[in-house]
Order: structure tokens, then sequence, then C-alpha cells
């Protein structure tokens, strides 16, 4: 291969690993104050942006009412952004200074300036939130928390199917059963957990983070209600009526009214909600009135999907009941066709839509836009766990443990260059800090890799790393030996450089080819700590490989070619 492709190569490969590793530079860049509140749930990002926006407005109002005019462009640099804009979208001139008055003279009202402003906040946390995800995640010995393994009851499985368990079903609940509980621990906004399947019947649990074991119990072992409820269309119209000549009339503790003959006997009131901004359920200020009692349980869900309507283009969830729910379902429809259907999880009114006619096995929702259809897919697939569960083990870390051991693990991999870069400078004079040069770059690149891939820095990958820095320069050291037999013998400077890689590339090959096979089988059969070491040793192997045989080479062939050197600096015995 020519220099040139080698060179474009080699630009490709550190601009695409840049690229992977820009968003973990951007997120440890950012001040602290605003990683804790990116990391935190979506509940308490929400109260902060609502309160910095009842702050600012607070204090610009009562600075306005002061006939104060300094600019507070620097002091409230989000709200002179929302203002600016404000201006510019009704076509009016932009002020100078954004004085208090100015600010507020942006907006038509202070509702319209307080949403803007909390508009504002919201998109800057919840960018972050997203840049949180997209960085190098740190482990649980690292980052501290919580690991969970969790036991799956087959037995009680096998009662409720009737029949021993088939491993296709087997798989089939233990694969339901690990989104449901991604879906439930998301609600946390730490670290993204880890979550995977161990063995044939357990879940293993890791939270990143502070967290509260009693809480996270409760939200992993709660029993999402799933249920479906006929729709008494007159008695919501009648509570509808109601409601307009009495707007509280709800008795939001009890569900219930006062006022005796709008909600009939056996009937319940629900909320109807929808996902805010935040991602969060928010009340619509809707009312539906249903059935006491659910037509059918959301455990006869066996999957969910979905598809688009063939005529109309428009999106449609489809989900398939087991056999029992199935003859359930067709029971309710058939004697309720022409009402509506409302699919309630834990008493909020999620969806709700008309039976145009009985349905049996395989049901057909629509009037939904494509997020909400797969939002209401996903609701159907999470939202009560498959199985019976229970905690088999817990154990939490302190997360000071995890900042002593990133600290050790910098001052390794530090004192592991320098040390290499003594000795190969040391025994190869120039071509020692070639390597030393391409170690570095090693690093870079294994590093892009781990975060491309979302895998988990560890201290068993941190070990790995540290092992992979002393080893990586076994390559540049077959190469240099090769290099000075080249020499010896008396070729030039670019043929003992084209001798030495060409002659040592398949040593090399041989020697990484079975490092790497070596830790790919112990990453498949071990887990945990075992497996992370196993994971940054193979990427450390293969970058390696990358930066000794194009990197060093690349810089030999600078050197050649653009400083033009008539000799290789490469042992103080040789000239």
């Amino acid at each position: 291969m020519n220099k040139t492709r080698r060179l474009i190569i080699v630009i490709a490969v550190f601009a695409v690993s840049f690229a992977f590793l820009f968003p973990t530079i951007q997120w440890y860049l950012t001040p602290k104050e605003d990683q804790a509140t990116a990391i935190g749930s979506r509940e308490q990002i929400r109260d902060y942006s609502r309160q910095m926006a009842y702050s600012a407005l607070a204090d610009i109002k009562s600075k306005a009412a002061a006939g104060d005019t300094t600019d507070l462009s620097k002091k409230y640099d989000v709200v002179t952004v929302v203002a600016k804009k404000a201006y510019k979208d009704s076509k009016r001139p932009i002020p100078k200074e954004m004085s208090p008055a100015n600010l507020l003279m942006a907006f038509s009202n202070e509702r319209s300036m307080f949403d803007a402003i909390e508009a504002k906040y919201r998109e800057h946390v919840l960018s972050l939130k997203n840049l949180h995800g997209n960085a190098i995640q740190l482990g649980l010995d690292l980052a501290g928390g919580m690991s969970v393994v969790i036991q799956a009851d087959m037995n009680a499985l096998s009662e409720k199917l009737g029949h021993q368990v088939t491993t296709t079903e087997r798989e089939d609940a233990m694969t339901r059963a690990v989104e449901v509980l991604n879906s439930r621990i998301d609600q946390f906004g730490l670290t993204e957990p880890v979550i995977r399947r161990q063995g044939t019947d357990q879940i293993y649990i890791e939270i990143p983070g502070a967290a509260d074991p009693e809480r996270i119990n409760s939200i992993i072992m709660g029993k999402g209600n799933l249920a479906f409820y006929i729709v008494d269309s007159e008695a919501t119209s009648a509570l509808n009526k109601y409601l307009t000549s009495n707007p509280l009339g709800v008795n939001e503790a009890t569900m219930t009214v006062s006022q005796t003959g709008i909600i009939p006997e056996g009937k319940a009131i629900r909320k109807v909600y929808k996902k805010d901004s935040y991602g969060l359920d928010e009340f619509t200020g809707e009312y539906l009135v249903v059935e006491g009692k659910p037509g059918l349980d959301g455990s006869h869900v066996q999957s969910a999907t979905v598809s688009s309507d063939q005529i109309t283009g428009q999106p449609e969830t489809n989900f398939v009941l087991d056999k029992a729910g199935g003859d359930l379902f067709y029971a309710l429809t058939n004697a309720s066709v022409g009402k509506s259907l409302a699919v309630v999880l834990d008493d909020r009114v999620k969806s709700y839509a008309r039976i145009q006619e009985p349905i049996r096995e395989s049901v057909r929702i629509t009037g939904f836009s494509s997020d909400e259809a797969q939002n209401l897919a996903t609701l159907l697939r999470t939202a009560a766990l498959p199985l019976s569960m229970s905690v088999a083990n817990q154990q939490a870390i302190g997360a000071s443990l995890g900042e002593d051991t990133i600290a050790q693990g910098k001052n390794a991999v530090i004192v592991g260059l320098l040390a290499v870069f003594i000795f190969m400078f040391a025994y190869y004079k120039g071509a020692g800090i070639n390597a030393t040069v391409a170690q570095i770059l090693n690093l870079f690149i294994m590093i892009s890799v781990l975060t491309a891939f979302k895998l988990t820095l560890s201290l068993s990958s941190i070990a790995g790393f540290v092992l992979t820095v002393g080893m990586a320069v076994d390559a540049n050291v077959v190469i240099f030996e090769r290099i000075k037999e080249e020499i010896i013998i008396g070729k030039s400077r670019k043929a003992t450089i084209e001798a030495g890689f060409h002659k040592a590339f398949w040593a090399i090959m041989d020697s990484n080819i079975t490092t790497i096979i070596a830790a790919v089988f112990m990453a498949q059969l071990g887990s945990g700590s075992i497996q992370g070491f196993a994971i940054s040793l193979a990427i450390g192997n293969i970058t390696s490989l990358f930066t000794s045989l194009f990197v060093s080479r690349l810089i030999f062939d600078y050197q050649t070619d653009v400083l033009h050197k008539k000799s290789v600096s490469i042992s103080w015995r040789i000239r």
C-alpha cells in the first residue's frame, strides 16, 4: 500500500475516532452543576426548568417595576436568547440592550414568556442528558451504585401456562422481562444501567451512581397493572357536563363526585394522560367513566408491534393475545361494538379507541401518531412482568471507591506510558519516540471504540488498557529488530523500512490474533470483570495492530519523504 492511501486511512480512522469521542469530551467539559442536573430524573429536570423560569421571570419583573435599565444579557443569557427570537419572530427590531423592560416587551404576556424560558432550559438540560447517554459510561466499580441479581420463577410460569415451559417460551418470557426492567429503571435518569441475562433464569442489573435500594427494588419488582376497560360514553358525557359548571367536582383522592346520579353504580372515573415535553405522564384535563372491572387483564398480551395501514399509511399498533385472552377479548368486543375501549395502566388512561368489530387474538388500534403508536406498543409489551421474580442478591458500592480507583487507573496508565517511553527511547533512540507516539494514539482509538459501542469503562477495563500499553510495543519491537537487521546488511533507509515492516508483518499478526482469539473466548465464556478485561484487551490488540503497522509506518515515511532523512535512528550501536 502506498503512503497516500495509508495517510488517507489513518486520517479517516482518527476522524471517526474523534467523532465517537467528542460527546465524551463535551460531557466532561460540562460544569459539574450542569452534569448533576442532567443525570437527575425527568421529574427533577422538569422541576429545575420550571424553577429557573419562575425565578428569572420574577426577578426581571421586579427590576422592570423598579425602573432598572441594566443590561441583563449576561446574567440571563437563556432569557436573552428566547427574547431575541421572540423579537425576530414578530418582525420587530431587536434592542441593543436587553433591559428588564425590553425582555418583558419581547413577549405578548407573562405566560408565553414563562413557557419560552422553561422550554429553553428544558432543551438545554435534556440535550445534556442525551449527551451523557452518548459519552463513555463508568461501570459500577468506578461510579458506585448497586448491583442486583433477579431470579425468575419458572415453576410459577409452568403453572400459569398449564404445561412444562419450553425453551422458546422461556426465552420469550426472559426477553420480555428484560424489556420491562429496561423500561422501569429508565425513570431513574442515572447513568445508563447495565441489564443483561445471566444464565437461563436470572437477570443481572447494575445501576451506577447514587441510588436508593428500597426505591429501586420497588420499581424493579413492582407489578405494572395494565387492563382494558369499556368506556361508558353516556356517563362520560354527563360527567363532562357536570364539570363545566363544577370544575373541581371530582374528588381527586377517591375519584368520585358528590352529586348522585352522574356516575352509575359499578362504574369508575379515570383520568386521561399523555406524554409531556419531558416524556412524563401529564393529565390532559379529560375524564372517562369506565366499567368498574376490567374486561381483560394485560397479562394476556403476548407481543405488540407497530405497522402502517396499507391504505391510509397511518401508524397502527398491533398486539397478539394468548388463547384464553383471545376468547375473553372476543366476548368483550362482540358485546361492545360501537363503544370505546380504554387502555389503562395503573389507573391512568393511556389511550382509547372505538370498537369497530369483534376482535379475537390479533388486535389493531389506530388513531395515533407514529410516536404514540410506538409508545403504546412499548406500553403493551412492558406493562407487567411476564414472570414471577425475586431478588437473589443485592450489593452496594460507595462512589468514593470509584474515585480512588479512577485516580489509580489514570496514574497506572500514565506511569506505564512513561516507562514504555523511557525504555523505548533508551533502547531504540528516535524510533522509540515513534513507538510511543503510536501508543498514545492507540489509547485514543481504544477509548473511542469503547464509546462507539457504548461499552462500560470498569476497573477491569482499565487493567486491560494498562496491560495493552505494555504489550502493544511488542509489534514495534519486532519491526525495529527487523529494520536493524536490514541496516546491518547495508540497505538504504527506505529499503530497510520497507523490508522491516514486510518481514515482521506475519509474526505480528500471528501473535496478536492468538491473543484476540483468547480474549474473545474469555468475553463469551466469562462475565463481569473477566468480560470487561477481555473486551478491553481485544480492542487494545486490534487498535495496536493498526497503530503499529499504519501509524508507525506513516511516521517513518514522513521522515523519509518530507524531512529527507537518510539514516534510521534506531540503535545506539548502529550508525
